[in-house]
């Protein structure tokens, strides 16, 4: 072995270079996958990113986790490909690309031409590839970048058309004209979980505006309040609930009078006592506003009016844009959708432009479907139809909609409300909803399936899987697959121009045959000009393919098929080993990614498309704020892995909140923290071994060769028992948190382990490793040392791969049956060696020696002054033979104590006093909490060392346990020894310990 330095002179970062060149020289990666070959396969199905950007703390977590779970799974035999994926598809790449070429509507695109456009986005696709693979390579995943697989390649688009002609023939595709949300940026509609991605909360216009009824006697106009007023040009009718009692009012001031829900008279707006001007509630929303009812100094109840009444009425258009429609529109309809919680109770439609406002009107009969007039085009700008507002951007024009509506004498109050509202996940603008045709995938139809598949599969943490995805998949609506868009997997859909007969393409092979073409790509480009002949003759022309392209989150929802070509190729591999083993991103993609998985395998196999899956949360900035380039508010990764090294950062975020779906403000302080407690002494146990190995050979002694562990676990040293019964918990407990997937656990208990192994094992036997009790005993306690830490490196190497490969580089020179890299060794199996007892023991005496110490830092007593005695009082007798017999030597030299005297009588040196738990028994005993308090507070000693031993006691039909009675005890100094003399500690209700100072 080489000799090491010091901790302080260690560079983590220098090391983990040396590492990575190290497993370059070996491939080390792909050795490993030679050697696991024919093992059971361990399939990990990994989530493609988008390439347009660079890797985040994000990325760097969820990369973290896969390649723990992974690495684990290839140590326990399992054959795991791991290949990377990329997201190239989809609004991220067009977004980028419509930046860089200027692009704002989609006439532009049709002018550069398809093709241009398309390959454009190709160019800039792996455009940070090389960042990403230094960036994974150098935080120590293994993941296969040469044999990776892109959304964009022939293969995987193959298997997506493959993939919607089952869902065609298993009849859950349809093309629907639906209300959709839509991004006015990216220039498509957005599905339903995409609009879910991305909400902020920002300030809107909020207005009240009348609709004057035709034929009122008093003149009387409804009141409806809304947050767009851009939807307000298009407004074809007006939405009640049948069931509320609505009511007429006379504005004092104006007299005019108003129509509005009875349960919102309080929204109405009202003079201001001292200036006289107009107050308006700010939140049409407060439903508690409300509840003042209506202010009659300002406004006269004239009549209350059942809401059947009102429906049928006609009231005056706002704007005359739709007059052509006014034998159908205009008037009163009624739907349960409408509510008294918040606006006015009556609701202004625009059947365009709202999902419950299209759905009512079409049911009342105001538009038919092909005569719906969509007044907004695609880049979000009135269309010439509104002639007052034509080409501008509706969001920008609400405040001159508002002024015209204030014009007409029909604006009743003007304010603004803070809520929250969807926003594009990709552009950032917000979105609006519009209505749009597209091609729907029926989840509704299968939402039971769905439901029992999610229970099928394992989550940490279980209650994403039981409320949050759970809630998701319980209110599933039908899945927008289709995107009016260039850069994407084309629909495999050919349709004749009367729309009579479709032919779904589920292969390539099927194309070229009925087309007659050869087909060596299946971007828009190559496939759009081909047509195929009519079935029913040449008289009814050819069949050309519709226009759209898929959601990219249909591909990505594809990648357990696409990535392997199935079913193409590998039928066999991907029938035989799915559902997939694991997954795991972030706690976003439960309306992303994990969704469409478990959608499309759902309605293709009836299962999930995975077993078990970690679910992450979000890496914020120290301040509790989303991580922001522009205001620099973190650490660069890399400035802080050339600090610390990859190691330290990866044990920091698995050992964080954030691995149980919870947020975690990151801290560079929190990485350097798990260097100082974690590493560093990891380290000095690995150099103290080290030192006194070479130490032999510097004696002119025999070089230091481990023994046999089946010899070592023979020695009658109660610490190299006790170490090695430690390490076989440790294995056994990271097998079995593993295999819960429970990373967030392992790390703690490392920290634990680490800290006995140095402050105990090596700190208690170093006049062992250092020959003075003999040169086999020596030999012992370094073979003992070294099989302990190589144990604990093998266990943590998927953990920490850098750190556990440096230290195994320099121990495996020590052994002949050594592999050339830690993570080519199997993963420890337990030998069933673990004593319990012993552990126990131990235990009982780091307690102990942790009292004694509390004791000395009290008086300021220093470790080289002896003390006279230690008393240790516990009922157990067990407990005392524990500190009293084979480990009674390591105690007396720890403390540095004379003598340690066992005493089993609590009552000796303390008194007991019991005390009720007032927040257990609060709730629980009610009225009979005082009767029950006075008893407890009155128990005998007696009485309160029976109750510690049987663990329960009745009072007045009440049984306490022992967290509802806490036991106090107080120090009871012998008669004739002074406050100087003696001092006691104890570790709460089972034991005490006292100590007598010379």
């Amino acid at each position: 072995m080489d000799d090491v330095c010091e901790g302080k002179d260690f560079s983590f970062p220098e090391q983990e270079e040396r590492v990575l060149e190290l497993w370059a020289k070996l491939d080390a990666f792909h050795e490993q996958l030679r050697r696991t070959e024919g093992g059971e396969e361990f399939v990990f199905y990994d989530g493609p990113p988008f390439a347009t950007g660079l890797p985040h703390y994000g990325h760097i977590l969820a990369g973290t986790i896969k390649d723990v779970v992974t690495r684990h799974q290839s140590m326990r035999g399992r054959h795991v490909s791991r290949r990377f994926g990329w997201d190239c598809h989809g609004l991220p790449v067009e977004f980028e690309i419509d930046k860089l070429l200027g692009i704002t509507n989609r006439q532009q695109v049709f002018d550069l031409g398809i093709g241009k456009y398309n390959e454009t986005c190709r160019s800039i696709v792996t455009k940070y590839v090389s960042e990403w693979e230094a960036m994974v390579t150098r935080t120590g995943r293994w993941i296969d970048f040469k044999n990776d697989y892109k959304t964009m390649d022939l293969n995987f688009m193959e298997s997506v058309w493959w993939v919607f002609a089952q869902l065609w023939e298993k009849d859950l595709v349809y093309k629907g004209f639906k209300v959709m949300p839509y991004s006015t940026g990216c220039k498509t509609a957005l599905s339903n979980f995409e609009a879910a991605l991305d909400y902020r909360t920002v300030p809107d216009p909020a207005v009240m505006v009348s609709f004057p009824i035709v034929g009122d006697m008093d003149n009387a106009a409804f009141v409806a309040w809304t947050t767009t007023p851009w939807t307000l040009p298009s407004n074809l009718a007006l939405c009640i609930n049948a069931n509320l009692m609505y009511a007429k009012v006379r504005d004092k001031s104006n007299g005019k009078v108003y129509v509005i829900a009875e349960s919102r008279l309080g929204q109405l707006p009202v003079k201001a006592k001292a200036s006289g001007k107009k107050q308006a509630p700010s939140k049409g929303s407060n439903a508690e506003a409300a509840q003042d009812g209506l202010d009659k100094e300002s406004y006269e109840l004239l009549v209350k009016i059942p809401g059947p009444y009102l429906v049928g009425l006609k009231y005056t258009p706002l704007f005359d844009f739709f007059i052509e429609l006014q034998e159908t529109a205009f008037r009163v309809i009624a739907d349960n959708y409408v509510t008294d919680d918040s606006g006015t109770g009556v609701v202004h439609c625009a059947p365009a432009f709202g999902e419950d406002d299209h759905r009512v009107c079409l049911a009342a009969g105001i538009f038919e479907t092909a005569g719906l007039v969509v007044a907004v085009d695609d880049d979000g700008c009135f269309i010439e139809k509104i002639s007052d507002f034509k080409g501008r951007y509706v969001k920008e024009a609400d405040k001159d909609i508002i002024s015209a509506v204030k014009d007409k004498g029909r604006l009743v109050s003007k304010g603004s409300i803070e809520h929250s509202y969807p926003f594009c996940w990709r552009s950032g603008t917000p979105l609006i909803y519009r209505a749009v045709p597209s091609w729907f995938v029926k989840v509704e139809k299968i939402k039971d399936q769905l439901l029992e598949c999610n229970k099928e599969t394992y989550w940490v943490p279980d209650y994403v899987k039981e409320k949050r995805f759970h809630n998701w998949l319980e209110g599933a609506r039908d899945w927008a697959i289709s995107r009016s868009r260039f850069w994407g997997t084309p629909l495999p859909l050919w349709m004749s121009q009367d729309r009579k007969e479709i032919v779904v393409m589920d292969s390539i092979e099927k194309l070229e045959k009925l087309s007659g073409v050869k087909v060596t790509d299946l971007h828009r480009h190559y496939v759009d000009d081909i047509t195929i002949p009519s079935k029913r003759g040449p008289k009814f022309g050819t069949l050309k393919r519709v226009d759209d392209v898929f959601d990219c989150w249909f591909e990505s929802g594809s990648m357990p098929y696409a990535y392997i070509h199935y079913p193409f190729e590998n039928r066999e591999l991907f029938e035989k080993n799915f559902p997939g083993n694991f997954v795991a991103e972030g706690l976003d993609q439960t309306r992303g990614w994990f969704y469409t998985l478990m959608v499309l395998s759902t309605a293709l196999f009836g299962k999930p498309a995975f077993k078990n899956l970690i679910c992450n949360g979000l890496v914020l900035a120290e301040d509790g704020k989303k991580m922001s380039k522009s205001k620099k508010n973190y650490p660069s990764p890399k400035d802080l892995i050339d600090e610390f090294g990859a190691d330290s950062l990866r044990l920091y975020l698995v050992n964080s909140p954030v691995v149980r779906a919870e947020s975690l403000r990151f801290k560079r302080t929190g990485v350097f923290a798990v260097v100082k407690d974690v590493f560093l002494p990891w380290y000095n146990a690995y150099r103290f071994f080290v030192q006194n190995a070479k130490r032999l050979e510097v004696e002119g002694l025999a070089s230091f060769s481990p023994m046999e562990q089946a010899v070592l676990l023979k020695s009658s040293n109660v610490l190299d028992h006790w170490i090695n019964s430690a390490t076989e918990s440790l294995v056994s407990f990271v097998h079995q948190e593993m295999d819960a997937y429970r990373l967030y656990t392992v790390v703690p208990y490392l920290v634990k382990y680490i800290d006995y192994l140095t402050n105990i094992y090596v700190r208690l036997n170093r006049k062992r490793f250092k020959g003075r009790t003999g040169e086999e005993d020596c030999r012992i306690s370094l073979s003992t040392l070294y099989h302990v830490l190589v144990t604990t490196c093998v266990v943590m190497a998927p953990f920490t791969p850098f750190f556990t490969e440096v230290l195994y580089q320099n121990l495996r020179k020590v052994s002949s049956k050594s592999e050339e890299s830690i993570h080519f060794c199997k993963f420890p199996s337990t030998t069933g060696e673990r004593d319990e007892r012993v552990e126990q023991s131990v235990n009982r005496m780091v307690t102990i020696i942790d009292l004694a110490r509390n004791i000395r830092e009290r008086h300021n007593k220093a470790l080289k002054t002896p003390l006279k005695e230690m008393v240790v009082v516990h009922p157990d007798n067990d407990f005392l033979e524990d500190i009293t017999g084979k480990l009674k030597e390591y105690v007396m030299e720890e403390i540095n104590v004379k003598t340690v005297t066992p005493c089993n009588d609590p009552l000796m040196y303390a008194s007991l006093r019991a005390e009720p738990n007032f927040s257990v028994l609060g709730k629980r005993l009610g009225k009979d909490m005082g009767k029950v308090s006075n008893v407890v507070k009155k128990m005998t000693q007696e009485q309160i060392l029976d109750f510690e031993k049987s663990g329960e006691i009745s009072f007045f039909g009440h049984c306490l346990k022992l967290d509802d009675i806490k036991v106090v005890r107080q120090f009871k100094r012998p008669e004739n020894v002074s406050e100087k003399e003696i001092d006691a500690a104890g570790d709460g209700r089972r034991f005490s310990h006292f100590r007598s100072t010379s």
